[in-house]
């Protein structure tokens, strides 16, 4: 029992928890960013009455989080990426993906989002997301901020990724393309999802869109429904499509809307990123059955120091079975259950808050239970009352290295942006 004692101690005696817990400093410029915001989304079309919801998508607060934790998030990102490279695991996850991720045309995914709470022993892992949203809005976002009380703005190393963002990011799509097509870049890109316009990110999509446009690279905004395959080509609007950023939640491309860009990228007529094949990798809730398994992870070829790293980082998770019904019950105040298929918040329970009658429908339903680890904390003052809101931490991350750290802010059982004083916060590191 010391051993958790001094933990909670070493976090209740770090600057980054008490700044947490006693800065009430409102660092957003609100104006500023409206005003950022607008001029790209009025450059890109869009009208006064599409600006309602930017108070929803921003926090007024940053978060604090000490350097260490920052490099430690990027060893564990190196560390499951090392692991997703071995043959076994590879052979084990596409076991039980989808039959199109057997295709393999190149491209690693852009845009990698990894999830992390922190507490006292350091960062755990939560989860990884493809096509992970946010880092065009969080940029802005960290552009536009006021000095705290405390000098622990954005680092040297923080406004080193800010000022070269957009350089990475178009490198990062340049070298998706190429890694399907050895020479020449992409000059014309589509960014796809269901009805984009009633998308809650809708304004990052348009973000995206200005920055290829500024770069060359023609860039339209598709409900997949407007794609057309025929003769070997794929065509939205009469204009080819040559590269797709995939913002689709249908990991595998199976829904019958889909069934033009799934063809064409069976046959290699785009580069889609991300793809179905990086989801089944990375991605699938239950590669962290195996990510959380280091002794099967050493068996497999992985370093003594990357399944060090991993055992620290990433809670046990196990698939739920009926089998295995009376030990997940007994334990279930403890874990947190998520579908294998799902994203965001949809369909995931708490232990401690699931009925029985919940339980068991998700019983043998593609359920994996992963051992719950409280949220981090931040302390914030709404209409002059204290409260606590819950903060998970986003690496975005491009081949392994990363893009653009990000918090959000939230209250309930999962992160959402309809907390008050909640929503997407820079991240300050100390």
């Amino acid at each position: 029992m010391p051993e958790p004692i001094h933990k909670n101690q070493r976090l209740a005696d770090s600057r980054a928890y008490k700044l947490n817990r006693h800065c009430y400093c409102i660092t957003l410029d609100r104006k500023a960013l409206n005003k950022s915001l607008r001029s790209i989304l009025i450059d890109a079309g869009s009208g006064p009455s599409e600006f309602a919801e930017f108070d929803q998508l921003f926090s007024n607060t940053p978060i604090f989080v000490p350097r260490s934790d920052i490099a430690a998030m990027e060893r564990i990102v190196q560390a499951i990426e090392s692991a997703t490279e071995l043959p076994s695991f590879r052979e084990r996850v596409l076991s039980w993906a989808p039959k199109i991720a057997q295709f393999n045309p190149g491209p690693i995914g852009a845009f990698m989002g990894y999830d992390f709470h922190l507490g006292p022993d350091g960062p755990r892992l939560i989860e990884i997301n493809t096509n992970a949203g946010g880092a065009f809005l969080n940029v802005v976002l960290a552009r536009a901020q006021h000095r705290c009380c405390n000098p622990s703005q954005q680092t040297a190393v923080t406004r080193s990724e800010l000022d070269g963002f957009e350089d990475a990011v178009l490198t990062m799509f340049k070298q998706e393309w190429q890694r399907q097509h050895a020479t020449s870049v992409p000059n014309c890109l589509a960014i796809v999802d269901d009805a984009p316009k009633t998308q809650f990110m809708f304004p990052e999509f348009q973000l995206a869109q200005q920055l290829f446009q500024t770069k060359g690279i023609e860039a339209l905004i598709l409900d997949p429904s407007e794609l057309v395959y025929a003769d070997g080509r794929l065509t939205a609007r009469g204009k080819p499509i040559c590269m797709v950023y995939n913002r689709l939640v249908d990991f595998s491309l199976d829904a019958t809307a889909h069934a033009a860009l799934r063809r064409a990228y069976l046959d290699g007529a785009v580069v889609v990123t991300p793809n179905p094949r990086v989801h089944a990798i990375l991605a699938d809730k239950r590669n962290l059955t195996l990510l959380s398994a280091p002794q099967t992870l050493l068996d497999w070829g992985l370093s003594l120091a990357d399944a060090g790293c991993l055992e620290d980082a990433v809670p046990k998770t196990r698939l739920v079975s009926s089998e295995d019904a009376a030990a997940l019950w007994s334990a279930r105040r403890q874990l947190f259950f998520k579908p294998v298929a799902g994203h965001g918040s949809k369909g995931v329970y708490r232990g401690d808050k699931m009925t029985r009658r919940v339980f068991e429908n998700i019983l043998d339903g593609g359920y994996i239970a992963q051992d719950l680890v409280p949220a981090g904390e931040r302390t914030l003052r709404i209409d002059d009352a204290v409260t606590t809101r819950k903060v998970d931490i986003r690496l975005y991350t491009y081949a392994g290295k990363s893009l653009l750290v990000a918090a959000r802010i939230y209250q309930g059982q999962t992160t959402n942006f309809r907390t008050p004083g909640g929503g997407f916060a820079p991240v300050f590191q100390v």
